[in-house]
């Protein structure tokens, strides 16, 4: 059974999004947890700074990488 090609690249980028979401929330997850970088003791550390910074500039790369992949071949 076929599908058409529409629905086929459809799917694709779904899936593709699903799984860069999927991957940065694991290593965030892992950086934080594992690493103990999230949480902050009685001060602030130069690893919670670091890890703090890496979260929201990988976050802000998501979405351009998000939004990129969701704007290719849209007015075609």
């Amino acid at each position: 059974m076929y599908m058409e090609p529409e629905a086929t690249e459809f799917l694709k980028k779904v899936s593709y999004s699903i799984g860069v979401v999927f991957v940065w929330l694991a290593i965030l997850c892992i950086a934080a947890i594992k690493g103990d970088n999230a949480f902050i003791g009685e001060h602030v550390s130069t690893a919670n700074v670091i890890f703090y910074v890496w979260a929201v500039g990988s976050s802000i790369g998501m979405v351009i990488v998000l939004r990129r992949l969701w704007r290719s071949k849209e007015h075609e």
